[in-house]
């Protein structure tokens, strides 16, 4: 793990396990897989990014006070007790927001949806 990615949970030092369980899933399922850390998420990158880790900064009232968000993109919306929320953010592009507090979370469901979104985004076209 990078010190970048290390550095990006010196707030929420307690969800640093949830997201090295996460990575580590994502890297070993896809040798390929790049990592990049911005201010506010960490995405995973095939040809185009197809998930992404935050933090509780922004959270509603009914979530609880601390989790991982792990979101990703697919080309239909998901119906699931799961997903916390969704957006339509372009056309035939929905995207999924779970709320992750303990590590039994990241489960095969989870991980299902994360490889559709691998294959979404590397079937998608243009850059």
């Amino acid at each position: 793990m990078s010190t970048e990615e290390m550095m990006f949970f010196n707030q929420w030092p307690q969800l640093l396990p949830l997201y090295e369980t996460l990575r580590d899933k994502l890297c070993a399922a896809y040798p390929d897989v790049k990592i990049k850390v911005a201010k506010t998420q960490v995405s995973f990158y095939n040809r185009h990014m197809f998930a992404m880790a935050s933090l509780p900064v922004r959270r509603r009232k009914e979530w609880p006070s601390s989790y991982l968000m792990v979101s990703f993109g697919l080309g239909i919306p998901i119906a699931s007790p799961r997903i916390a929320a969704k957006v339509e953010a372009y056309p035939g592009r929905w995207t999924h927001h779970v709320l992750i507090e303990h590590e039994d979370q990241l489960d095969g469901e989870l991980f299902g949806w994360l490889d559709e979104a691998y294959r979404f985004a590397l079937a998608k076209r243009g850059h």
